[in-house]
């Protein structure tokens, strides 16, 4: 025993692999933060470039390619450290690739759902912030991986569902949104009136309100009934804020037009008395 521990050539092949691990170790830590610093730098570049993009996409992008360099390398640094201690690696690695196939073939449901987050991010179909309506679930997305997506109701309930299961996607926030207001009038109103003072109204919308990017619209008479006639406004805004553009704007435009004189319709009674002579009660009483 006492031999082997002065054995010099053992303890210079130990020095070696040691010397060697550390080498590895250190390399593929420098090699991973190096690379990571790069994406990152890279699009942040993008971002602030003078072509406008899609900055929640690019920290998903981002991210993900970060998690893959740091997957890759250890898996590298692993395989180099098994060789370090002669350690048959071509071996290990036909028996993970045994392996791997055995559980691809039966967890066919999670290698689709990776597939179809990787097509989700790739393509951009929604990014986290988003308001979106995914199958059943409608609400601002919270979390996209590669297996799962979250999406939470304005309510507060958290949808989370497997990305293989994603057939139907609605984003409402990639484009600008139309807020739809249906203002209603009586009828002994003068509708000529009416969409002057709305007109006038409407050019006061876009300087006072800073969601609306263009200039509001009065398409007409969108539909009458027995007691009233009901007309359409409408206004360009951005992305999910023509719920709010909507509300203050049907508040203002009451207030603005009661100070005008013009009457709003509302439900009314009409009663008619007649007295015991009257002959429509003789005749109702034979």
């Amino acid at each position: 025993m006492t031999t082997k521990l002065l054995d010099e050539e053992m303890w210079v092949n130990i020095s070696g692999t040691a010397l060697r691990v550390v080498l590895i170790a250190v390399g593929a830590y420098v090699l991973t933060r190096i690379l990571r610093v790069i994406i990152r730098k890279s699009f942040s570049v993008r971002l602030k470039g003078p072509i406008k993009t899609n900055g929640r996409r690019h920290q998903t992008l981002s991210k993900l390619l970060e998690n893959i360099v740091t997957y890759v390398i250890g898996f590298m640094a692993l395989v180099a450290i098994l060789a370090a201690f002669s350690v048959n690696i071509s071996g290990i690695i036909a028996g993970a690739g045994v392996v791997g196939l055995a559980v691809g073939f039966g967890a066919q449901n999670l290698v689709r759902d990776v597939i179809t987050g990787f097509f989700i991010i790739f393509e951009d179909q929604f990014s986290v912030g988003d308001y979106v309506r995914i199958n059943q679930a409608e609400g601002t997305v919270q979390e996209i991986g590669l297996r799962t997506t979250k999406v939470q109701a304005w309510t507060g309930e958290l949808f989370i569902f497997p990305n293989g299961t994603v057939t139907e996607v609605v984003n409402f926030s990639l484009h600008n949104s139309i807020a739809v207001v249906d203002l209603s009038v009586s009828h002994d109103s003068d509708l000529a009136k009416v969409e002057r003072l709305i007109l006038e109204f409407l050019e006061t919308v876009q300087p006072t309100y800073e969601e609306v990017i263009s200039p509001a619209e009065l398409l007409g008479v969108q539909n009458m009934t027995a007691t009233e006639v009901v007309m359409r406004l409408t206004a360009e805004t951005l992305p999910m804020q023509h719920f709010a553009v909507s509300r203050r704007m049907r508040r203002d435009l009451k207030e603005f037009l009661d100070q005008r004189g013009v009457e709003l319709p509302y439900p009314r009674m009409v009663v008619m008395h007649r007295e015991p002579g009257d002959p429509a009660v003789m005749n109702a009483n034979k």
